[in-house]
């Protein structure tokens, strides 16, 4: 028990300092590129007013007019009466930013305006996008157990073939997956952003849980949208655990094609199981060890099993 807390309280510190760092990043990019942001609205108040002073506007001075608005418009800065004032390198949407930047999702709805952050774009994602990928590795881990070894262990323990059960776990996990991070969350994306269809919003859940992050849906983006921060706090959060969920779904679809045939048949590698030490203690210990500590083998034979001696992908496999 001392081991799994200790574990536990680890993986914790992991967490929080991973949103410390998110909120470390926000700090350093709201700081950098609000004022050059605020600049460029300024730039286009006063470019508007000279394009309306003029009595003649002749093609070379609207085509410059409307080339300085689409550079505007592209960092999110419009010329637009009734476009909302708020801007995109407060605290929060920076901090939305430097999350769609270390987990590579990168909507790219923001971008930095400044050379400095473009500079520190490159330093942050640095060391930000292997520590996320640390962070999620150590939660799916946690996972493990009772998402994966657990009901494979009912489905076994109920009579069930191994490959069979590992099959009808593995689409039980991907409805769950599906339910809970595409069907739910774009029923609320569709109802919160006005704009979007039940289907704009699937493919948005989709494209940003791939990591592919086209850009073309972003949420909390329209024009006086209610509790703007806080929507843009909830999907940080769901981007974070769907991405998790992501990775410990194509986790239980490798070792379910290891015990498969699959990866062996392609010559891929075998997704190795940490957890389960047992496979590699050796089998026959030394005598003198075996007299010296008899009392060990006492305690260990009335201490009760750990999750890692649960049944799992590896020992089914080699059963």
């Amino acid at each position: 028990m001392h081991s799994a807390g200790k574990s536990w309280l680890l993986l914790t510190g992991f967490v929080l300092f991973y949103f410390i760092y998110l909120l470390f990043g926000a700090l350093i990019f709201s700081s950098i590129e609000r004022p050059v942001e605020e600049k460029l609205r300024q730039d286009m108040e006063v470019l508007m007013q000279e394009f309306l002073n003029h009595s003649c506007v002749n093609a070379a001075s609207l085509e410059h007019f409307l080339g300085k608005v689409l550079t505007a418009n592209k960092y999110g800065v419009s010329v637009l009466k009734n476009s909302s004032l708020t801007s995109n390198w407060d605290l929060v949407s920076s901090m939305f930013f430097a999350n769609t930047l270390v987990t590579t999702v990168g909507y790219g709805h923001s971008t930095p305006l400044s050379d400095t952050g473009k500079a520190f774009s490159i330093l942050y994602a640095l060391i930000g996008v292997p520590f996320t990928m640390l962070v999620l590795t150590a939660c799916v881990q946690r996972l493990m157990y009772p998402l994966v070894f657990a009901p494979l262990g009912l489905l076994l323990r109920s009579g069930m073939e191994s490959r069979q059960a590992t099959a009808i776990h593995f689409l039980l996990l991907l409805v769950l997956v599906v339910l809970c991070f595409f069907v739910a969350p774009a029923a609320v994306f569709s109802t919160v952003e006005m704009s979007w269809s039940f289907l704009d919003a699937i493919y948005f859940c989709f494209i940003s849980l791939c990591t592919i992050g086209l850009g073309d849906f972003v949420p909390g983006m329209q024009q006086g949208q209610r509790y703007r921060k806080l929507y843009q706090v909830s999907v940080m959060v769901y981007l974070f655990i769907g991405l998790m969920m992501m990775y410990l779904l194509l986790r239980t679809f490798h070792k379910m094609a290891d015990l498969h045939g699959l990866t062996t048949f392609l010559q891929l590698p075998h997704c190795e199981d940490p957890d389960q030490e047992d496979d590699r203690e050796p089998i026959v210990e030394n005598e003198h060890e075996d007299q010296a500590t008899p009392h060990l083998t006492d305690k260990a034979a009335s201490k009760p099993l750990e999750p890692a001696s649960q049944p799992s992908y590896n020992s089914i496999n080699k059963g």
